[in-house]
This record gives structure tokens, C-alpha cells and sequence, in this order.
């Protein structure tokens, strides 16, 4: 494997380019007019939007598709199978039968047009194509590396933690782009400002989400790294918050300068503290929402309210005006607090930071407002892990009138970590009035019959008078549409598809009620006649 990324022209292939993280990537390198191709078993409109600025997506996850930059005789193609050199086939290949032709190819030609493969963990090793990769020699890169690459061509501003990374790294990209500063921005959710997960600016400022679920966290280094807070989220691969913490005290040390939330107390302690008695002396900026804890921005007269959230900001004890946001809670103040201690490293003035976080509506799949049907309101919103839910779900109630129900969807997101934080989520729906719990999504894990939904909703049960069990998607909406109530917010929560029927239970709902008024009407037809 090379030491580097190649950004002079060489190709790159996404296997998996669908992903959420992937397709960010393959955007940035797409617009930077770099040969981009990638294949995911399905269209989606990411996909669709790769496509649209130049590059090509394969449905199918086969050998073949390593071909497509490979200039191949056309003596050689002839030889090969149908599949082979063409782009559009998705005829499967076995292994090792085109590249007998492919190999009569000069070396060093074949070599030069190579893709350069690009994998997540995601990836299964057996993966045909992955394995198609290995045997031709392609350069294999991890998600990771390709990031910690881009990274390193900008002054790059890293956003970590295991709650509010997509949030905090979208509001930092969204205020610098207010500001009039041209940011290039990878993050891994989608912001309508910029219609969709990632854009190339032309400053040399780039903002970028940090990831940790596997690991590859520590790949990454940047001017600015921020870390929101740390718990234990993915017990697929980190055995103990010790392990967790390891990873994020790398990635703090790989930064120029560090800013951390000293709420969470492992940031401020096995983070902040350790970086301020190194020996590099690594400048560290600390925040926090409670003013007498000495961090250098806090906030104070805070108001949390249905329509967002407003707080006298100080810095280093100093009043630096009011912020208003439009997102709800207090975890989405945490993430302001941090978006002000970045840009005012940057040099930006506080008017100019409150008046972009004033008008930043958040990242798709937090707290998003989906529809609206028979006075019911639907939202839709990523929580998967215990402190997620129980954030979004105050925020829910804040936002909630004395006399509305808050009905709570929510579909466990693997096996693993509904098995590792049972007690927690069960513990973790007291704002909301009314629970429904779907199956396990397994997002590709193996169910070893430790765990299922049916546990977690007799323990929810044991702190909840209001839990039901409806094991499939359908017969979450059909329940939907049986018992939801005019005025009801119901609140979709998880990381798996559960939000896909959202649309199914707003139609259905309206359909609903249009024939509930038409038999209305003709029973009151029917009277009349009969009077």
C-alpha cells in the first residue's frame, strides 16, 4: 500500500459510495474535477447528485467496475468477456478472468490508471470487488486516510465527539460560509444551505466531521480539532470507554490547537487537563453552559423556548453580546458555544458569529420537520445512543404545548449497542407520553440471539406506563394511523430506515380522514333523505 494519496490526476474508486461519509469525499474530489467513479447496490439521491457532476456510479458491486479508467486495447476488450470494459454491464465476473487479458497491458500503463480504491469499514474483506481491488495491485485506501489526506491540504478545522459532531461541524461550516469566508465542508449528515453532505470552497479553509466509531479517528490531524464529548457509542468495536478515550486523546494530541466542552467530564479530564500538563504545551480553548466552572466561553440568562434558544455569551468571563438560535435544547447550545469558540479563533467578530448561527436551520435527520397531517406534527431526528434520546426528547418537550402528546418512534440501531446500554434506554424515554419500539435495524451485524426488541420493551415498561411493541415498519404504520391523536408530535428516532415511512403514515393518515368525511357526509345525506 502507498504511503500517500495521489491528487494529481489519479483516479479514485468508491466502494460504497453511497455511504454517507463516502459520498462527502467523493464530492470534494468530483469538484476538484478529479476522476471520481463508485458503486452502491442502491440509487438514492446522493448517488444521483455524484452522477450529475461527473461521476459514475456502478449498481453493482462487481470486478468489472475497476475497469472503467483502464484503457484498454480494443484487441484486449475483444478477448474479454461481455461484462468487461463496459460500463454499464452488471453481468457478475469471477475472479481473476479478466485481468488474464487486462495483464497484457504494459505495466507500467496499467499501473499509472489503476483507481485508487477507497473502502470504509463497512466493507466486507470478501467483497468480490474489494478483493478484485487487491488482486490487481489498485493502491487501497481506508475512508480515513483519504480524509486525513484532504485535510491536510487546507487549514482544517476537525469536529469530534461521540454526540453533536454533524450538528457542531455544520454550524462552523455554515457560519464561515455567512461570514463571507468560502469553506470547503465535509460533514456527515445533509444541510440545505449547501444541498447536501459536503461543498468545495475556494478559501483555504476546510471543516470537516471526525469520526470514531472504528477507530480511524486517530488518522486525522488539524490547525482546529474540537471534541464535543466522549461516551462509550459503538460496542461493535470498542470493548471500554478506556479504548474510547484512548483513540480521542490521539487525535487531541495530532491537533495545533484544541477546543473541548468541559460539561462532559472526560473531556475535561482525560482530554483538556492531560493537554494543558503535556509537555507541548498545546493550546487548549474549553467551554461550557455553566459560568462558574472558569471555562473561556460560557454562557448565562439562558432561555429555552419552543422556537429556539437565546443566551448572553461570555468570553473569558467578558460579555460578548447575545446569541440566538433556532434549534432546541440544551445540547444544540453546547454545539453554538462551540461553533463561537471556533470562529472567534479564527478572528471572526461575535456580530458577524450571532447573526450566521441565528439563521442556521440544522443538518437533515436533526429535529427535522417532515409534514404535517390532522394537526400532527412529524419529525424526524438521527438519536440512537441513550443521551441522544433523552436530549432530543426534552427538546421535544419544550417545544410541545401543555395539552400535546409526544409520541416517541424509535428503532434500535444494532444489536450490540441495544444489548451494551439496555438499562439506559430503557430509562431514556420519560419525556416523552407515549413509546413504540420497532425491531433491531442490525446495520449489517449478526444477531446472536442476545438480544431483541421485545426485552427492551418490558424493561422500558418497568419505567414507562405507555410502551408498545410493533415488530415490523408496517405495523409501526399502521399503528400510527390507528392511535395517533390531532395535535400529537411524533417523533422518529434512530439511525437505521425507520424515518422511510414517514410519507406512508402521512398519506395514510390522510386518507384516512378523507373517507372518515365522506362517510360522515353521507351518513348526514342519508338522515336528511330519510327525514
Amino acid at each position: 500500500m502507498p504511503n500517500s494519496v495521489d491528487f494529481s490526476g489519479k483516479p479514485f474508486h468508491f466502494i460504497g459510495i453511497g455511504g454517507i461519509g463516502m459520498s462527502a469525499l467523493a464530492y470534494v474530489l468530483a469538484k476538484r474535477k478529479l476522476p471520481v467513479s463508485g458503486s452502491d447496490i442502491r440509487s438514492s439521491h446522493i448517488t444521483q447528485r455524484l452522477s450529475a457532476i461527473g461521476s459514475h456510479i456502478f449498481h453493482t458491486q462487481d470486478p468489472s467496475n475497476l475497469e472503467f479508467f483502464l484503457p484498454i486495447s480494443n484487441s484486449a476488450c475483444s478477448s474479454l468477456p461481455a461484462a468487461v470494459g463496459s460500463a454499464s454491464s452488471n453481468t457478475p465476473v469471477l475472479l481473476g478472468e479478466p485481468y488474464n487479458s487486462i495483464s497484457k497491458l504494459p505495466a507500467k500503463k496499467l499501473k499509472a490508471n489503476l483507481p485508487q480504491v477507497i473502502c470504509s469499514t463497512a466493507i466486507n474483506p470478501a467483497n468480490l470487488e474489494y478483493q478484485a481491488a487487491l488482486n490487481l495491485g489498485c493502491p487501497i485506501f481506508h475512508r480515513a486516510d483519504l480524509l486525513a489526506a484532504i485535510i491536510q491540504d487546507y487549514e482544517s478545522i476537525a469536529v469530534a465527539g461521540t454526540h453533536g459532531k454533524t450538528t457542531t461541524s455544520s454550524m462552523i461550516g455554515y457560519m464561515l460560509l455567512q461570514a463571507g469566508i468560502d469553506p470547503t465542508i465535509i460533514v456527515g449528515g445533509e444541510v440545505n444551505a449547501w444541498e447536501g453532505n459536503a461543498r468545495l470552497g475556494q478559501s483555504q479553509y476546510l471543516v470537516a466531521e471526525a469520526d470514531e466509531s472504528d477507530g480511524s479517528l486517530v488518522k486525522l490531524s488539524a490547525q482546529i480539532g474540537v471534541i464535543t464529548n466522549i461516551e462509550l457509542d459503538h460496542p461493535d468495536h470498542y470493548e471500554t470507554l478506556e479504548e474510547v478515550i484512548d483513540t480521542f486523546q490521539v487525535f487531541a494530541q495530532r491537533c495545533q490547537t484544541l477546543v473541548g466542552c468541559i460539561d462532559c467530564a472526560t473531556v475535561r479530564d482525560a482530554i483538556l487537563s492531560k493537554a494543558r500538563l503535556g509537555d507541548s504545551r498545546q493550546p487548549t480553548v474549553s467551554y461550557s453552559l455553566q459560568p462558574d466552572t472558569g471555562a473561556d466561553y460560557t454562557v448565562t440568562d439562558i432561555d429555552y423556548h419552543a422556537d429556539g434558544t437565546s443566551a448572553q455569551v461570555l468570553e473569558h468571563g467578558k460579555v460578548l453580546g447575545l446569541l440566538n438560535l433556532r434549534l432546541l435544547g440544551q445540547h444544540n447550545l453546547s454545539n453554538a458555544l462551540a461553533a463561537v469558540a471556533v470562529g472567534r479563533l479564527l478572528g471572526l467578530d461575535f456580530s458577524v458569529i450571532a447573526s450566521s448561527i441565528a439563521t442556521f436551520e440544522g443538518a437533515r435527520r436533526r429535529f427535522e420537520l417532515k409534514g404535517e397531517v390532522n394537526g400532527i406534527l412529524f419529525i424526524d431526528d438521527y438519536a440512537h445512543h441513550p443521551s441522544e434520546l433523552r436530549a432530543t426528547l426534552a427538546a421535544a418537550r419544550l417545544q410541545s404545548r401543555p395539552d400535546q402528546r409526544v409520541v416517541a418512534i424509535f428503532q434500535p440501531h444494532r444489536y450490540s449497542r441495544t444489548l451494551a446500554f439496555l438499562p439506559e434506554f430503557a430509562q431514556s424515554f420519560s419525556h416523552a407520553d407515549a413509546v413504540v419500539i420497532s425491531d433491531i435495524y442490525s446495520a449489517g451485524e449478526t444477531n446472536l440471539g442476545q438480544i431483541n426488541a421485545q426485552q427492551l420493551v418490558d424493561l422500558i415498561a418497568t419505567h414507562h406506563s405507555q410502551v408498545t411493541y410493533q415488530p415490523s415498519l408496517e405495523s409501526v404504520c399502521q399503528y400510527l394511523t390507528q392511535t395517533l391523536r390531532p395535535g400529537d408530535l411524533a417523533l422518529f428516532l434512530g439511525a437505521g430506515n425507520l424515518n422511510q415511512i414517514i410519507p406512508e403514515v402521512i398519506t395514510s393518515i390522510r386518507q384516512t380522514n378523507k373517507q372518515e368525511k365522506e362517510e360522515s357526509l353521507d351518513r348526514k345525506q342519508d338522515k336528511k333523505a330519510k327525514e
